[in-house]
């Protein structure tokens, strides 16, 4: 799946393909090189198709098959430590680890149900996915980056149906982990209707509208990215998700600007854009003070989720792990708490309030030590040369203003990719940058006619 295909149908009008050289991580055997790509692509789509896939495994009796990406983060978690602990020696690879470890084990306290610790276990498990791109130009990925194209075209076809027909998935319940959960259900938000799609739920949709465009893009013609992403965006408002559909608004203005510089301002824009897209840490924390109470719902109605998110949803955790874990404030509360774990297979649900924000839902679970791993991030964005985990960093980072982003998975799995060089980067990203970010990877690709 990470092969060098040459398929004309990645190449934007007057470019076509180069056989990139392989840097020393491609170097790698068959299974390890491929194994991150097939695991993100399985989780991609079972996450873009989850409504549709959970009801039609179930009717055809073959349930299990929903746990094969499962099965491949397990792997990679493997990958992991034998790339970059055995053989990379990365102090931060086996700090993290070792931390991850034992924020299973404090999880376990907290939560109180072992069932509760594994679901903590396979939350966490895809970030593996992720990490293992450490190293690893995501343009090298061509199969990868052909399978997902199609999903932008997916979801976007499941949103427009489900407006027009019922389908047969949603409001349909399973079961995981002896939890009994259920594909959403219709409902009317401002006199729209929100719609799922082929997802099982609303969020997720618009997720893989605007994170598969993201991907897509960076080989794509401006006239193509101009022509889809009034189409994108339409869709997402179908879902109502309001974040979504501004990461997008964002993004798509932002690379209008990066495509319209002088060849040698692209590269250095979308790496400013990048690291400044950092600072929607601090917007809780901002929003917090200025409309804490009511301040946000006397300027508009429409802005009441946010006023929760303001009043309750980032700062009640908080105030209930002074209570219920104090140890919490040092080394966090441990993987699950104030998380989907919590909310299913826990004797503390009564505390239980969704974070909606990934930094202050991660910080809860792990303590300061995030911080650490959150400045050492920033400095692998700072150095990176890769055009798709930079934009990926952009798109992201605003998206987990108000979202966790842990389940489903394919969230985490991106925060993982745009961070994963923390653990070491490869020799090519030490070369000078010759990219245009947001446009034709010309890492991949000759500027020549066709």
């Amino acid at each position: 799946m990470a092969g060098y295909s040459s398929s004309p149908a990645l190449a934007a009008p007057g470019f076509r393909f180069a056989e990139p050289p392989i840097d020393d991580g491609a170097q790698a055997s068959g299974l390890t090189f491929n194994l991150e790509a097939i695991a993100l692509c399985l989780y991609f789509y079972r996450d873009a198709l989850a409504g549709a896939l959970r009801y039609y495994l179930s009717v055809a009796k073959i349930d299990a098959i929903w746990f094969l990406p499962d099965i491949f983060a397990m792997v990679c978690i493997l990958a992991f430590i034998q790339r970059y602990i055995l053989v990379g020696k990365s102090l931060v690879a086996i700090l993290t680890l070792f931390y991850m470890a034992f924020a299973l084990y404090l999880g376990y306290v907290f939560l109180g149900y072992f069932t509760g610790m594994m679901s903590s276990f396979k939350m966490i498990a895809p970030v593996f996915v992720g990490f293992c791109f450490c190293g690893r130009n995501f343009g090298e990925y061509r199969r990868l980056l052909a399978w997902i194209h199609p999903l932008f075209y997916l979801t976007i076809f499941g949103i427009f149906l489900s407006w027009r027909v019922q389908l047969p998935w949603v409001g349909f319940a399973y079961e995981t982990f002896g939890a009994t959960r259920q594909a959403s259900r219709l409902w009317w938000a401002a006199s729209e209707t929100r719609l799922a799609g082929l997802a099982a739920d609303s969020t997720m949709a618009a997720f893989f509208v605007f994170i598969t465009f993201v991907l897509t893009s960076a080989r794509r013609s401006l006239l193509w990215c101009l022509f889809w992403a009034p189409i994108g965006l339409y869709a997402i408002k179908l879902t109502t998700s309001k974040t979504s559909l501004g990461v997008m608004v964002i993004y798509v203005v932002c690379l209008v600007i990066i495509r319209i510089l002088p060849e040698r301002e692209k590269f250095p824009m979308l790496r400013r854009m990048s690291l400044a897209s950092f600072l929607s840490i601090l917007v809780p924390f901002l929003l917090i003070a200025l409309f804490a109470g009511n301040g946000l719902t006397s300027i508009s109605k429409g802005l009441f989720s946010l006023q929760d998110r303001v009043n309750n949803s980032w700062q009640l955790p908080f105030v209930y792990m002074s209570d219920l874990m104090p140890v919490g404030f040092v080394f966090g509360c441990g993987l699950g708490c104030f998380n989907y774990p919590q909310l299913l297979f826990s004797n503390k649900l009564s505390y239980y309030v969704p974070v909606d924000n990934f930094y202050l839902g991660t910080y809860l679970m792990f303590g300061p030590i995030f911080l650490v791993f959150v400045v050492l991030s920033i400095v692998a964005i700072a150095r990176s040369r890769d055009i798709y985990k930079l934009s990926a960093a952009f798109a992201m980072n605003l998206f987990t203003i108000t979202v966790l982003a842990y389940g489903p998975a394919s969230g985490l799995i991106m925060l993982a990719v745009a961070f994963s060089d923390v653990f070491g980067g490869s020799k090519r990203e030490e070369a000078p940058a010759d990219v245009a970010p947001l446009a034709p990877d010309v890492n991949d690709l000759v500027s020549r006619p066709a």
